[in-house]
């Protein structure tokens, strides 16, 4: 491979050799620098169990960019969970950190000269961020969703971090005692992933991906399991073909592409967060998108999932019966999606679901 846009800039001809001798401490080989150098964005922190495991999902990234023939150069960013923070002075800091977040991406892949970008995240600012990041500095990029949390079991039932919340209303109302509130506590987070129902990280994961900017089904994966290894590994493999293509986020964003975005998520019952992130993302893009055509969608799409908060069940489930692709498939055929946009994989929403 030969695309090296950027890349050439920081590490061709003898006045670089001080920064190719830099990049050799950190495990490039004389033949790394004839390769397209992509930066493997990793927002893994232990901050948040929604983070915990990104970092052996960026290995997966890094190993899919080397066996194809690139150089994967993975960095990390930072990020917080609302989660965590939600009804303390803490809560001030989450919608800044989505900005941090973009800041910090577009900084290290510009001042490295990273001829291409797979953008790993998985909790509700992290992922906006991560994408207007990828937009800003319009070089092929992909992005990969961490993946859902799998549900704990109380009794019997599936629980998440909202049956949390709800138990502490049942124990402030003394509908359950201490010791059942905190075994609530105990088992409804057993372990790595995004919380568990159409919530925000769920809700944004698959509005990326009906955008065209993650592969297919890439939304729907669970985060322990070997689908979403092998997601990662794609990611890092195709996006040596974006580089290959030229293919670049605005390219591939219009609005129909968000309007594809916005039907989806309709069907799925999907946070209202969406309409922040959404028009923030479309904003970066110079892409025209308001409130008022969430309104206008809606009235004309059907909800068809059945997922916490709002209804019976989590993510997993979804995931279990195929994930997003069977509902995609069905609003194309209905005619609410447009088939034509192009996405990450150089073929058209269509020609993916085909």
């Amino acid at each position: 491979m030969s695309y090296r846009s950027f890349s050439k800039k920081v590490v061709d001809g003898a006045d670089r050799a001080p920064s190719r001798a830099m990049l050799r401490a950190v495990g490039f080989e004389t033949a790394d620098f004839d390769k397209p150098q992509i930066g493997i964005a990793s927002t893994w922190s232990m901050v948040t169990p929604c983070n915990m495991h990104i970092n052996d999902l960026a290995k997966y990234a890094e190993s899919g960019v080397n066996n194809a023939g690139g150089k994967a150069v993975v960095f990390n960013t930072i990020t917080i969970s609302d989660g965590i923070s939600m009804g303390t002075e803490g809560m001030k800091y989450s919608l800044v950190s989505r900005e941090v977040i973009a800041d910090s991406i577009e900084t290290v892949v510009g001042c490295q000269g990273f001829d291409g970008l797979v953008a790993i995240g998985g909790c509700d600012k992290n992922m906006p961020a991560c994408v207007m990041g990828m937009i800003r500095l319009n070089r092929p990029s992909i992005f990969v969703y961490g993946g859902t949390i799998l549900p704990g079991c109380h009794k019997n039932k599936d629980v998440d971090i909202v049956s949390v919340f709800e138990a502490v209303g049942a124990h402030a109302n003394q509908s359950i005692n201490d010791q059942e509130l905190t075994d609530i506590e105990s088992c409804a987070i057993p372990g790595p992933g995004s919380c568990g129902g159409m919530y925000t990280a769920n809700t944004m994961a698959s509005a990326i991906e009906a955008l065209g900017l993650s592969l297919p089904n890439s939304s729907a994966q669970a985060a322990v399991s070997n689908e979403k290894h092998m997601d990662c590994e794609t990611a890092g493999k195709a996006v040596l073909n974006l580089v290959d293509q030229d293919i670049k986020p605005l390219d591939i964003l219009s609005k129909k592409s968000f309007e594809n975005a916005i039907t989806l998520l309709t069907a799925l019952g999907g946070s209202t967060n969406a309409v922040l992130h959404m028009i923030a993302i479309a904003k970066t893009a110079g892409i025209e998108l308001s409130i008022d055509d969430f309104t206008r969608i809606a009235k004309k799409t059907p909800v068809l999932a059945d997922l916490k908060p709002s209804g019976t069940y989590t993510m997993s489930r979804l995931v279990e019966i195929g994930g997003v692709t069977p509902l995609l498939k069905r609003l194309l055929n209905e005619g609410l999606l447009h088939g034509d946009v192009l996405t990450v994989t150089g073929k058209t929403m269509a020609e993916n679901l085909a």
